[in-house]
């Protein structure tokens, strides 16, 4: 095509014709283009039902300061996970949208994925995620899969279950189930432990069980537990009732109203850090264990605006990066925290690295190396599993 200047080869009428044309065309397409160029900031409603906001919130808020062109205001409810998957049912089924991004351990998760609730995140989205499994570390990497492509794993823990005790009171430490059956019956409604489906705690003891007890399959409570449910039965006689959820089990360890509980690394560390159960409390691993690993996921619920999904998607991998990795190491709720590989404790906040320093227990790392790992129970699982313990084990004592 033919460019001709300005002022060669038009008469100045037709200049003048084509003038006010294209100021017309420029005017009508102004609006367009400044929608396309220029998308409103959105809010996003993060709702966590894990207690992730402790590891993620400092990361969550930086990167809004940072992106206000594409996020405006960041709200946060807190709920418990049990509560979640009707509760989105409804909104869902009523064309209503005021979730945008769930922060959850595996029990929300599974049931989110098991209800039909959430949305698929890959591989529509895999290009905001490269290299995402190798980004992970390698058992971190493990526990991706359990998201089954509807989440994207923001934290990790090698968890436990570990127990933890009042060493003025427990003078002779359980290290197998038997002993601390015998324990807990010899102290009556002094062993506490929270309701599995709202706790990381209890539901990795109940999921490290197998492993211990050495039922048939481990990684199916409907058919592999024999000796797993018949053992928390016969456990459920000495034990007063089940809060529905670990803070509750803190405090009252905290208080001296129970002496002992199960654990995994960062509900150790963070209580005692907060002040909430004394510094000079123990924990002990059972003999023989594997260790059930521990995530948090950012899951996205079906329904969620298309205009939102774009900014929600660029949050979560700027969670990913490792500057915003380690601020996940906090004041060790999620010990050690960070997903990702090569995030180290000296890359967080100097006040997360002075607790840690303080109340770190130097014999984790003896354990970790001791004993194997596992990930947790599969979705599908974690629902059967959580679903017998309720029925059978806490249907009367759950509060």
């Amino acid at each position: 095509m033919k460019v001709t200047q300005p002022g060669f080869g038009l008469r100045n009428g037709t200049r003048a014709t084509l003038t006010v044309a294209c100021a017309a065309m420029l005017s009508m397409a102004a609006p367009q283009l400044a929608a396309q160029g220029t998308a409103a900031p959105v809010t996003i409603n993060i709702v966590d039902v894990a207690g992730n906001l402790a590891l993620t919130q400092d990361a969550i808020d930086a990167y809004q300061k940072k992106n206000t062109n594409k996020v405006a205001k960041i709200n946060y409810t807190k709920a418990p996970a049990p509560e979640l998957p009707g509760k989105l049912k409804a909104m869902q089924g009523a064309g209503r949208s005021d979730i945008d991004l769930v922060l959850t351990g595996t029990d929300f998760l599974a049931a989110g994925i098991e209800q039909g609730v959430l949305m698929k995140i890959l591989p529509d989205q895999a290009a905001k995620f490269p290299n995402l499994m190798a980004n992970y570390q390698p058992a971190a990497a493990k526990m991706q899969e359990l998201a089954q492509d509807y989440g994207i794993e923001v934290v990790f823990m090698p968890a436990g279950p570990l127990l933890e005790y009042n060493p003025d009171k427990v003078k002779q430490v359980p290290t197998t189930p038997a002993e601390l059956l015998a324990w807990c019956k010899a102290n009556p409604n002094r062993l506490i432990y929270a309701r599995p489906a709202n706790s990381g705690p209890g539901r990795t003891f109940i999921m490290g069980l197998p492993y211990i007890l050495g039922d048939k399959n481990p990684k199916d409570p409907v058919n592999g537990w024999e000796k797993t449910w018949a053992y928390l039965k016969d456990l459920n006689g000495c034990i007063e009732y089940y809060p529905t959820g670990t803070g509750a089990v803190m405090k009252e360890l905290g208080e001296g109203s129970r002496d002992m509980t199960v654990t995994m690394t960062g509900w150790d560390l963070n209580p005692r850090i907060l002040g909430i159960v004394p510094k000079n409390y123990k924990v002990a691993p059972f003999k023989n264990m594997t260790w059930v690993n521990d995530a948090h996921y950012m899951v996205i619920p079906k329904g969620v605006a298309p205009e939102k999904v774009g900014a929600i998607v660029d949050l979560m991998a700027y969670l990913l990066t490792p500057q915003a990795q380690a601020y996940t190491y906090d004041k060790g709720y999620f010990y050690p925290g960070p997903a990702v590989k090569d995030v180290t404790l000296s890359m967080a906040p100097k006040e997360s690295q002075d607790a840690i320093k303080e109340y770190g227990r130097p014999e984790y790392d003896a354990w970790l190396a001791q004993f194997p790992h596992t990930q947790s129970l599969e979705p599908k699982s974690q629902v059967e599993a959580f679903r017998i313990w309720d029925q059978q084990v806490g249907a009367q004592k759950t509060k």
